[in-house]
């Protein structure tokens, strides 16, 4: 698009959603910002570098880590992280998505302020040298920010120009509507100088919701989004977008004004930084997350939330059955339009997807056996006020092993490979959470010791341990990353697996999970044994193996995993 035609849609998206309320003056102060960062040195050579389009293909997955999710005494944690990806996942991994880096009040997405790094993780500079090597991924938090910071701060003393920013009542407000992720009340009361205000809380009374109303909330995002690209982000992930816009009377969840925000911040990238991704983060039924796609004219990207569940609930049965519908009826990508496939992260596993894809039977057993796994359930408020399931909290190896059980650690390793074959095989990019790149474990400890459920896998790993533990052949971490980036390196190599490429569902087995990818006329089968039985499928007998080199013999081992080409 014309440079000269971005500017009009631009103003035209102000209009759209203050609904011609000063949105002239909206888009001068709007245009003065863009002004101000589209000459940025690193935003500058981005757009050269990239011929102002950066293009994901299978060359590219994307680890997920906290900026301390690798630590050592006396080096800041981003240096560690660093060191990491250098000595260990070097170019297998192209991306890196650090979860929120700036001072925060919880863990990481309770945001103090937006402008800096934390100096406890570390500096501009050490998010500039990742940025250097590697696609960077940055949390834009938009829904809310921390208490502490001084934006609320300045909320509660009365300070005029922040006393829109957000949503506050005098008295309590029917939100019975209001579609819920948390059990906490939606409205938290907090003393302001101007008396007893209700504030709206969407997920804590740490984490105060913004008033997008206010068109200065807005334009102070959009400054927080071009100085995370001025220092060399690429991709940005949206956090909980579909919570933006609020109306009273509604669910107040992917509302039409929630969409059009990120219409316009796709139209501002596309003036300044063409090459940048957006990602949307939404843990809502299929049909909602791929809305944010629009017309090609909102993200680049989204979460595929529903692969954690699905995969899971293959494995605990073995019986693939509800994985193999959900990709049959996965409608047709454009070339540009992406899917996030992992299995794990910094969340649990989300569960508002399981109704309409487990029957209810399978739902409560599954539950169960995360239970019997030592894993843990989050739930939220329903419009009845009941409590159901909104989440599972457990680490992914011991979802898919159970930690309870004597088992082999080749066999263990083998069965938890085998669940991640799937995000390494499907058309989009692999998301590969670092827990699961280095085969950790229940974090159980820290959860007894902070209570908060999602401990459980964001443990912080002692550099210096987890480099003795990489260097023991037998230990669970070191086959875990040796297969990992095996599968992660296979991938790189196979230009079938490029999103351009279609894939499609073979039916077969209910054990097994079949995918084709074709380029052309050559095709690529990828064959997942979910079970721990031995399957013949003589069907691709003499076909080569890529993983093993070797010709296929018909014979699908127990918890196996093949590329034929």
């Amino acid at each position: 698009m014309d440079k000269k035609q971005i500017l009009p849609k631009i103003k035209n998206k102000l209009e759209i959603i203050y609904q011609y309320n000063n949105t002239g003056q909206i888009f001068l102060e709007l245009n003065n910002i863009i002004n101000k960062y589209y000459n940025k040195p690193i935003i500058k050579s981005k757009r050269k570098k990239y011929g102002n389009k950066l293009f994901l293909s299978e060359k590219d997955s994307i680890l997920i880590a906290y900026g301390d999710s690798i630590r050592v005494n006396k080096e800041k944690p981003l240096k560690t992280l660093y060191r990491f990806l250098k000595k260990y996942v070097k170019n297998t991994i192209t991306g890196v998505h650090v979860l929120p880096f700036f001072p925060s009040s919880d863990d990481a997405f309770s945001i103090v302020d937006y402008k800096n790094v934390s100096p406890e993780l570390g500096n501009w500079r050490d998010i500039q040298k990742i940025a250097k090597d590697y696609h960077l991924m940055a949390d834009l938090v938009l829904n809310h920010v921390s208490k502490e910071s001084k934006w609320f701060k300045g909320f509660l003393k009365g300070d005029k120009k922040y006393m829109n920013y957000f949503i506050a009542f005098d008295k309590r407000v029917d939100t019975s509507l209001v579609f819920r992720p948390r059990t906490n009340p939606l409205l938290t009361g907090f003393k302001t100088r101007k008396g007893l205000k209700y504030v709206w809380t969407t997920f804590s009374d740490n984490q105060i919701d913004l008033n997008f109303k206010n068109p200065d909330v807005l334009l102070e995002i959009i400054d927080i989004l071009l100085l995370y690209l001025s220092n060399g982000v690429e991709i940005i992930r949206l956090d909980a977008v579909g919570f933006l816009w609020k109306k009273l009377g509604t669910s107040c969840f992917n509302l039409k004004n929630s969409h059009e925000i990120v219409k316009l911040l796709r139209l501002i990238l596309s003036y300044v930084a063409p090459y940048a991704i957006l990602i949307t983060e939404t843990n809502a039924p299929h049909k909602y997350n791929i809305s944010y796609f629009g017309n090609g004219d909102e993200a680049n990207m989204i979460y595929q939330v529903n692969l954690p569940l699905l995969v899971l609930d293959a494995f605990i049965r073995e019986d693939t059955s509800h994985l193999q519908e959900f990709y049959k009826k996965i409608e047709p990508l454009k070339a540009e339009n992406l899917f996030f496939n992992l299995l794990s992260s910094h969340d649990g596993i989300n569960m508002i997807c399981a109704k309409g894809l487990l029957t209810k039977k399978q739902f409560s057993n599954l539950i169960n056996k995360v239970k019997k796994h030592n894993g843990l359930i989050s739930y939220r408020s329903m419009p009845d006020r009941t409590k159901a399931p909104y989440e599972l909290n457990i680490n992914y190896f011991d979802a898919i092993n159970n930690p309870n059980e004597k088992t082999l650690v080749a066999k263990e390793v083998k069965r938890f490979i085998s669940s991640q074959s799937i995000i390494i095989a499907s058309r989009g990019v692999p998301g590969v959470y670092i827990h699961s790149l280095i085969g950790s474990r229940n974090y159980l400890p820290g959860v007894k010791k902070t209570g908060i459920k999602r401990i459980i896998n964001r443990e912080k790993i002692n550099f210096t341990r987890l480099e003795k533990q990489l260097k023991d052949k037998k230990s669970i971490r070191y086959k875990v990353l040796k297969n990992y980036l095996r599968l992660l390196d296979i991938r790189t190599k196979i230009p079938e697996l490029n999103q351009l490429y279609k894939q499609k569902i073979i039916y077969s087995d209910k054990r097994l999970f079949i995918i084709s990818r074709v380029k052309k006329n050559k095709e690529l089968i990828i064959v997942t044994n979910v079970s721990n039985d031995k399957i013949s499928v003589s069907k691709y007998k003499g076909r080569t193996d890529l993983l093993s080199k070797r010709k296929f013999n018909g014979k699908v081992q127990p918890n196996g995993v093949y590329f034929l080409k």
